[in-house]
């Protein structure tokens, strides 16, 4: 990094820690990336980045995007999939399609899309519960997978006597065609990650921080995205919520050792555990169930994060305005929250006053309207949310879609009209 770039970055991070700490920076930072509108603002489809095994389509597309538009925080590659198509398309995925993908049923320049369905069916507790190996290798992964669909009968017969039976059932050609396969994936994700790190590592150097520090996931958001389903979750909790407790406290359990475990050398320390709030918003969850299923495991995992030393960033996905009362009740300064949708008058007057808070921009106004309206929604954006600091422009979602006069409109209106001094 080059003296002039490392005094941007230290400008920048000092704005991101001034907000975050409740204080008022030079003018309000700014939290955006650039996602799939960088790729297609070059002319690019979203296909061809997942495939340039070289990554110069996304490293470009990354380096003008913050060079143009100079946002506060780093647009890495690591969520872009930039480069990874072939590995991804390799693993036989049913739960997350990307553009490229063959007979993937989405267009070739579509962001990525979860495709959410039950995983773990109504006669299949008993066996997840008490034999969590047995049942992901039989039945969760080849519901995912297809590279992992001859393991759906695969047993193994143990013996004192030697592994004879052991390595027949390694040995049968489903298996052994399976498992080459396997070893195929991790060849190209050991190539994949080195490129990748290399990647980031060379848009480090333009000077913008990243804060990332890792993910964690609320109990029920993984209960209900990853093995039963909004529907049949929501079922769960009338017919038995105590399966659905059940689970949550053993993930919760697990998911709180590692995160106070995170940081044992002490370079996350400042960093961000990201996550993302799926069911509890007003519109998923009332407050009684929000405070029984939600917010105990969602309180705990803030606080784990600040005693590892980080803090945690918690995007508040879906209208927010009648759960803003529970966030309130963090510690002072321990979460970064972001919103969706929320009055963001009500936000600022109660979390605000307890932790920085960001989002709440509308991104259809950067599909729809014109550069003058949008730089009127800025200013009147900034007028509620931006007194006395600890406040960092961030929109509704991404950038997908947006008309680029609209993104310069946007940031040019924060850079001047969102100074402090």
């Amino acid at each position: 990094m080059t003296p002039t770039e490392q005094k941007k970055y230290d400008a920048r991070l000092k704005r991101l820690q001034d907000a975050l700490a409740l204080k008022e920076p030079d003018r309000v930072p700014i939290d955006i990336t650039g996602g799939c509108y960088m790729i297609q603002r070059l002319g690019y489809t979203m296909a061809e980045s997942n495939y340039d095994e070289t990554m110069e389509i996304g490293k470009e597309a990354a380096r003008r995007f913050m060079l143009d538009y100079e946002p506060d925080v780093m647009t890495g590659l690591n969520l872009t999939y930039a480069g990874e198509g072939r590995g991804h398309e390799m693993q036989g995925s049913r739960t997350l399609y990307i553009s490229g993908m063959a007979n993937a049923p989405i267009g070739n320049d579509s962001m990525p899309q979860f495709i959410e369905f039950p995983t773990l069916y109504d006669d299949e507790f008993e066996e997840f519960f008490y034999d969590y190996t047995r049942w992901s290798l039989n039945k969760f992964l080849p519901r995912v997978s297809s590279v992992m669909e001859p393991f759906r009968d695969f047993q193994l017969n143990l013996s004192h006597r030697g592994i004879g039976e052991v390595a027949a059932a390694f040995s049968k050609p489903e298996i052994r065609k399976a498992i080459q396969k396997l070893w195929e994936i991790d060849d190209f994700y050991q190539v994949y990650r080195k490129k990748l790190a290399a990647a980031n590592e060379e848009l480090a150097e333009l000077g913008f921080p990243s804060m990332m520090g890792g993910r964690a996931v609320v109990p029920f958001d993984k209960y209900s995205d990853t093995y039963r389903g909004m529907e049949l979750t929501f079922v769960d909790i009338f017919e038995d919520e105590n399966l659905v407790m059940k689970f949550c406290n053993k993930f919760h359990k697990e998911q709180i050792e590692q995160l106070r475990h995170g940081n044992p050398d002490g370079k996350k320390t400042g960093k961000q555990i990201v996550m993302a709030l799926h069911k509890g918003s007003d519109d998923m969850m009332s407050n009684a169930f929000y405070e029984k299923f939600y917010w105990n495991h969602l309180k705990e995992i803030i606080a784990a994060c600040r005693e590892a030393g980080m803090m945690a960033n918690v995007f508040c996905e879906g209208m927010y305005n009648d759960k803003l009362k529970y966030l309130a009740e963090v510690e002072k300064g321990s979460a970064y929250f972001t919103f969706d949708k929320v009055n963001m008058q009500k936000a600022k007057k109660t979390v605000g006053s307890v932790c920085c808070i960001g989002g709440g921009f509308p991104t259809p106004l950067l599909v729809y309207e014109t550069p003058e309206k949008v730089r009127e929604a800025v200013k009147r954006h900034l007028d509620v949310a931006m007194p006395d600091g600890g406040y960092i422009f961030r929109m509704s979602a991404g950038l997908d879609g947006a008309k680029a006069e609209n993104v310069e409109a946007m940031f040019e209106t924060v850079h001047e009209y969102g100074k402090y001094r």
